[in-house]
């Protein structure tokens, strides 16, 4: 069941704000007119492909490429001593930095070491696709072998082999948030405490379109064009430009119809740069596109995350604190926003809905023989949101209380926000009982405690698992990312430019990926300027085009691009007030504006459309004296504070008691994004959003053997979840406007890879409880289920 109405079309909407305005952007790829990176093609185009380590940590002592150079249409090989006698270090640039973050050389071919499977060591260029692999794979290196280590935590303990002399022990940086003195002093004083080791495994971003590129140089023009399947065209080119030691101002980056990005195609990528690098040197069109298996060792892995986690509770089951710990993997190389994810992205987020004392908490970020970690969609916050919420589960059952109960009870109260909380992040707004009270009614849950309880009598496991989830997103602000960490700013442009025939262009520096920009984007604007929603056309992803911006991902796209494109429409409507009032003979305030009408307070015949004004904006005839001609603004909008969306999930499984097979009965999502543009883009964003986040609850999971070696390397063995694995969702939503956002809006991307993940987990703790099975790592596979069982019978774990 959906609570929002069928996309309808745009002009039977009153107020295209707010209204399920039918998606511009699934013509084109329901058609087969979308047009990605590997569709486009250039008449002397080359290809790249590379040769890749197989072993995780090795030496390497020698590379004989002389076969492949021998091979006919073969036309250059490449290995990292080619690349230094360019005179260019093209080593991958780190842009979030911490305190005594250690960073060594993350360079496009492996130098002398190689420190993960799936590293490029040498690369071919070739006339042909296939030739190219074939010549990539008769190069031959010789390498010694060295000891591997895959697991953050056993990374640094004394013996584990050693990945970089820079980092001692394998630790790139120790940090910390919080006060652990008032921490320490409430676990002295609390009447309960619960703890638990969870591991929040890694994950294979599995986008539609693995990474590609097309990159050409014109050496007449001394400028490269850079076709690629991005999220972020404008960080990108920074990104390239840094690395190879090139103009910025003469690189184009294109993002062409991008198939899904999930955040692995935010980050710059040794292969990325080392075929535009390739185009440079022989000033020919370059291609390369990875295949799943590549991209999969090759492309970074999202999550990563050993934790210790503790909670301190009061009789009355209050929180009083928590205390945690976390090993953070960053692979064998610190990625361009690696060092983000398990200190800033997650731990601030740790306090969850949950008003509490204090907390503490420790990451040890540390570098292991595995492919370089990076965001994957919710970066941070979806771990965080694990710990906290799989600790209150445990608390309601410590302290006897029902998990609904417990939550409420502990919740930020509505009335306290903007609400500061024990981490420093400063919550905009909040009523988080709204979505529990719907949820609980929309899964009938009272009915289901009471069924459960008759089901148990049977021998028959149900489950119920809830997850209350906040999340940070909006990224900026520009300050606060510059004070922690950020080389970067994080603010957005957007340019409104009328023509003269009154349409309308909008320019944004986010680059959509199936977020629906261009519609929600014109909707927008389409409703600011009261054009009609047809007159207004949206352009990203494209350099040469549009003004510097920063991209998409952190659920950032509405709450500041289209918080841009909105400050430029409202800077177009009040340059043409002045036009108006001119053409009008009367001061500007005496006009109204209204449904893209200028019209004389008290004489509404004498008005004039904002389309006309437009007209009359480019013929410059009649204009207020020094007013420059034409009708086109822009905004480079930075925001005052990240936003806060937040939300219930609740999930009902039944765990067979004799095979552990799982099965969902129901799953409910109540989910706050503020002010909604688009409800129906909206549901899609969560149904999404819930598939992958029980993918990784249920299914999915990076797996490496003892030497390092990738066993997930392929869609044979990485479970990405079928349609018909998923339960039916049931979405709904409460409406809590940001104070300080213009459109009110929050973000809605992430918001299921936040919540789904321990909503599985806990209905399937709650269904074992009898057990005594408080924990299973995820994913909860039915085997992962089948064993917890017959560990918790060994064990006479507690059956009631």
């Amino acid at each position: 069941m959906s609570s929002t109405p069928e996309f309808i079309e745009a002009h039977e909407a009153q107020r295209l704000r707010g209204s399920p305005v039918r998606r511009r952007e699934d013509r084109p790829m329901l058609t087969g007119d979308a047009q990605y990176t590997d569709d486009i093609s250039r008449e002397d185009l080359l290809h790249l492909a590379f040769t890749r380590s197989h072993h995780a940590h090795a030496r390497v002592e020698a590379i004989d490429t002389s076969a492949a150079e021998a091979m006919e249409g073969v036309v250059a090989v490449y290995t990292a001593a080619d690349v230094a006698a360019s005179g260019v270090e093209g080593e991958v640039p780190p842009v979030w930095l911490l305190p005594e973050l250690k960073t060594p050389p993350y360079p496009m071919l492996a130098r002398e070491r190689v420190r993960f499977q799936g590293q490029p060591v040498a690369a071919v260029v070739a006339e042909r696709r296939y030739l190219a692999a074939d010549a990539a794979d008769a190069i031959d290196v010789t390498y010694e072998k060295l000891d591997a280590v895959t697991s953050p935590g056993a990374a640094t303990t004394e013996g584990a082999p050693q990945l970089h002399e820079e980092a001692p022990n394998n630790v790139a940086a120790e940090w910390e948030i919080g006060d652990k003195e008032d921490t320490d002093a409430a676990f002295d004083r609390a009447d309960h405490t619960v703890e638990l080791d969870l591991v929040n495994q890694r994950l294979l971003p599995t986008a539609m379109e693995p990474r590609a590129v097309l990159a050409e140089y014109n050496a007449s023009t001394e400028k490269a064009t850079v076709h690629m399947s991005t999220q972020c065209p404008h960080l990108h080119r920074r990104f390239f430009c840094e690395m190879l030691d090139f103009p910025e101002h003469r690189m184009r980056v294109v993002a062409p119809d991008v198939g899904g990005g999930f955040g692995s195609k935010d980050s710059a990528h040794p292969d990325e740069a080392l075929t535009i690098w390739a185009a440079l040197q022989l000033e020919q069109p370059v291609k390369w596109v990875a295949t799943r298996t590549e991209g999969y060792a090759s492309t970074g892995h999202g999550r990563g995350h050993e934790t210790h986690a503790e909670m301190a509770l009061s009789d009355d089951g209050d929180i009083l604190a928590i205390r945690v710990h976390t090993d953070g993997d960053l692979g064998g190389y610190v990625s361009t926003f690696g060092a983000l994810n398990p200190t800033w992205g997650y731990a601030p987020m740790l306090p969850g809905q949950y008003a509490m004392e204090a907390m503490h908490c420790t990451v040890t970020e540390a570098f292991t023989n595995a492919v370089p970690t990076e965001p994957y969609r919710g970066a941070g916050r979806p771990e965080a949101s694990y710990v906290i919420e799989r600790l209150v589960h445990l608390a309601a059952k410590e302290v006897e209380m029902d998990p609904a109960d417990l939550r409420r009870r502990n919740y930020i109260p509505s009335d306290e926000f903007p609400y500061e909380t024990t981490t420093g992040y400063l919550y905009d707004s909040g009523d988080y009982e709204k979505p529990l009270d719907r949820a609980l009614e929309l899964v009938g849950y009272d009915d289901l405690r009471a069924r459960q309880a008759e089901l148990r009598a049977e021998g028959r496991y149900l489950g119920i698992g809830i997850s209350s989830y906040v999340e940070s997103c909006g990224y900026g602000p520009s300050e606060i990312v510059g004070q922690i960490g950020g080389q970067l700013g994080l603010w957005e442009t957007g340019v409104v430019r009328f023509h003269p025939s009154g349409k309308v262009t909008v320019f944004c520096g986010t680059s959509g990926h199936g977020q629906g920009h261009q519609t929600t984007y014109a909707q927008i604007v389409a409703d600011e300027l009261g054009v009609d929603f047809d007159d207004v056309d949206v352009v990203e992803g494209d350099t040469d085009e549009v003004p510097m911006g920063m991209g998409t991902y952190g659920s950032r796209s509405v709450t500041v691009g289209g918080a841009a494109v909105l400050t430029s429409a409202r800077k177009a409507v009040e340059k043409a007030r002045q036009i108006a009032a001119h053409q009008l003979e009367v001061a500007t305030e005496d006009l109204e504006f209204e449904s893209g009408e200028f019209s004389v307070t008290g004489a509404p015949d004498r008005a004039i459309h904002i389309q006309e004004v437009a007209r009359q904006a480019y013929l410059a005839h009649d204009l207020p004296e020094g007013l420059e001609p034409g009708l086109e603004e822009e905004s480079f909008y930075d925001p005052e504070n990240l936003v806060y969306p937040f939300g219930v999930h609740v999930v009902v499984v039944e765990v067979d008691a004799d095979t552990g097979e799982l099965s969902f009965e129901k799953y409910v999502a109540v989910d706050d994004c503020g002010e909604q543009i688009n409800p129906k883009i909206v549901e899609g964003q969560v149904h999404g959003a819930i598939a992958q986040g029980l993918g990784q609850g249920r299914f999915e999971g990076v797996v490496y053997d003892e030497g390092g070696n990738l066993v997930t390397g392929s869609m044979q063995d990485y479970a990405v979840p079928k349609a018909h694995q998923l339960p039916h969702f049931e979405t709904d939503h409460t409406v809590t406007p940001c104070p300080h956002n213009p459109l009110g809006v929050k973000g809605v991307g992430e918001a299921g890879t936040i919540a789904a993940p321990q909503a599985v987990v806990n209905a399937v703790c709650d269904a074992l409880s009898p057990l005594g099975v408080d924990h299973i790592d995820m994913p909860v596979t039915d085997e992962a289920v089948w064993q917890a069982m017959n560990r918790a019978a060994a064990t006479d774990g507690g059956a009631e």
